[in-house]
Formats: structure tokens, C-alpha cells, sequence
């Protein structure tokens, strides 16, 4: 029943909102941020999509000196936003184009900047009642004895303003907590500290107020990190993804409770680790998910036979409303 629902939600959005409704629309990538080259892709494919739709996108490559001047010169209707990591999905390219009064896709500044910062998301998380796993900032001055005895091995350390698993790494014993925060410093001055989750790693991908089908993540590595993401092509994505009904529906009403809970709205992916009791726990939410070949909202829509054109445009059609 869900899936039929979802299906007619999109179909039914994109039904109402001819090509013609949505003017000149500027499709925003690149960016200065360690994820350049992966919002470059995104946004090609993004491009292509709405061109194929016959949609008036015209693709920017986003420079800090010439954004302004290129947004105000170009008089767009409407912007699509597939800039991933900082300066794109942290809610300063949300905020400028507040100002300039252009409608845009996906959350607002605020929900932008919550789930860019992988702390306060917790946080913000924790504080809500949903579930996460244990956590502590790192920081030089930290006692790294205090954080392995507090959190137990293995621990994941990873930059708080980073996306694509950049500068992450699965810490064994204490004597590698160090360097494993220097890798992540470099990425930004906030080091999380995660207690590792032993179990199944599932991503939930969300359409407007709709959660798409389940995805279980698998994968040769220690764990889902760049390479698994971007580069291999022996990674499995399952979906279905083995679970009963009930348990889909639970993750992905955990998935939607996660992602209403910091302000996101229009598309977005929220992905969950169970752990080997079944547990879930939260682990990050994704504003500007990635659009490549190996990206994961794309997958949730094809397994409901939601074309790829069908998805961007439908994201694109959210911003109408708002217009």
C-alpha cells in the first residue's frame, strides 16, 4: 500500500506542473566544498534530466567571487541545489537565496544547518527522544583514554561538517583515537567521536512527505566509505531489503520522525544502522543526497519504477508551491 501511495503521490505532483510552470531554473553544483567532484556529477545528471523533461535548467558551477552576480544576472524562476557538503547543503547557499527571494529545492536554512552539523544533529536528536549512538566531541586536548573507556572499541571518528564519509575512520584501540582526530581535523575544528554500531547499515530515502522503500547498504569494507559509495562496483544495495513489513515500516517511520524532527522537507535520505538485535539508531540525515550512478535516492525510486527525469522533476515541482 505504500509504495502505490508514493507512486501516486509523484505521479500525481508531476502531472500538475507543465515545464512551462516552472520558468527559468538554475541547476547549482560544484562548489568549493571536499565533495566538489561528486556534486559536479550529481549535478550533470540532475541537468540532463530536467533538459530531457524540457525544462529551461541552465547548469552553474558555483564560485564564491561570481554566485551573486551569476544568480541576480540570470533571472531565474528557481533554483534545483545539488551542492553537496559546506556552502551548499549547510544552509548558506539556503540563505542567500532567501534574500534574493528564489524559490529553491529541499529544507530551509535552518534544517540545512542542523544536518550539516553532524554534533548538534545528535544532539538535537538525542534531545527528541530518538535513538542515535552514544557520542563525545573530540577535540587535541581531549583525554583519549577517557573517550575508549566511555564509548568502548570500535569507535567511528568523523569531521561533524563533512558529508561521503570524508575524513572518517573505524578506530581499533585507543593508541589510534589520535591520529585518527588529526585525519578528521583537517576536514574542520569539530571531531565526533560515534560508538560503533555492530549490525546492518539501511538507508531511507524521502520524497516530500513520503518515505520510498528501504535500502540494506553491503559492502567489502570495514564500512561504508568513499570508495564504497563512489567507487566500487562490487558494493550490493538490497531492496527490498530483507526485512519484514513491519520492520521496513518501522525504519522508515524512524526515518521521517528523524527527518521532521530538524525542520528538513522536500527530498532528503536518512540513513540507519540495526544492530544485531535489531535495533535502529540514526545516524545522519542528508538534505542534498547525492544524484550519480551509484547514489541511493535514485535506487529507492527506480525499485518503484520511478524513472530518474521523474524524481528530479518532481523535487523541482515541490519549489512551485512555495513560489
Amino acid at each position: 500500500m505504500l509504495v502505490k501511495q508514493v507512486v501516486n503521490t509523484l505521479n500525481n505532483n508531476i502531472s500538475q506542473v507543465k515545464p512551462e510552470d516552472l520558468g527559468k531554473v538554475a541547476v547549482l553544483m560544484g562548489g568549493w566544498s571536499a565533495e566538489r567532484e561528486v556534486s559536479l556529477k550529481s549535478g550533470e545528471a540532475v541537468f540532463k534530466a530536467l533538459i530531457e523533461k524540457k525544462v529551461d535548467a541552465h547548469k552553474i558551477d558555483v564560485k564564491r567571487e561570481s554566485i551573486f552576480d551569476e544568480l541576480k544576472n540570470g533571472h531565474f524562476d528557481r533554483v534545483f541545489i545539488i551542492l553537496h557538503g559546506p556552502g551548499g547543503e549547510d544552509g548558506a547557499m539556503q540563505s542567500v537565496l532567501e534574500i534574493m527571494e528564489i524559490p529553491y529545492t529541499g529544507s530551509g536554512v535552518l534544517a540545512s544547518a542542523i544536518a550539516m552539523d553532524k554534533l548538534r544533529c545528535k544532539e538535537l536528536l538525542q534531545g527528541s527522544g530518538l535513538p542515535t549512538p552514544a557520542y563525545m566531541k573530540l577535540e587535541k586536548t581531549t583525554d583519549m583514554n577517557y573517550v575508549g573507556a566511555t564509548l568502548g572499541f570500535p569507535i567511528m571518528v568523523k569531521p561533524t561538517l563533512e558529508g561521503s564519509s570524508i575524513g572518517m575512520s573505524k578506530v581499533n584501540e585507543e593508541a589510534d583515537l589520535y591520529k585518527a582526530w588529526e585525519i578528521a581535523a583537517d576536514f574542520g575544528d569539530t571531531v565526533l567521536a560515534e560508538q560503533w554500531v555492530h549490525g546492518k547499515e539501511y538507508t531511507v530515502a524521502i520524497l516530500g512527505e513520503e518515505a520510498l522503500p528501504v535500502i540494506r547498504l553491503e559492502t567489502k569494507r570495514e564500512f561504508y566509505d568513499y570508495a564504497a559509495k563512489y567507487d566500487d562496483d562490487d558494493t550490493q544495495y538490497h531492496c527490498p531489503c530483507g526485512l519484514n513489513h513491519e520492520e521496513e515500516s518501522q525504519l522508515q517511520r524512524l526515518a521521517m520522525a528523524a527527518f521532521n524532527a530538524v525542520g528538513a522537507r522536500g527530498w532528503g535520505r536518512v540513513d540507519i544502522m540495526c544492530d544485531e538485535e535489531g535495533k535502529p539508531s540514526v545516524i545522519e540525515i542528508n538534505t542534498v543526497p547525492g544524484m550519480t550512478s551509484h547514489s541511493l535516492v535514485p535506487m529507492a525510486a527506480k525499485a518503484n519504477n520511478i524513472s530518474f527525469e521523474d524524481l528530479v522533476l518532481n523535487i523541482l515541482s515541490q519549489t512551485v508551491k512555495e513560489a
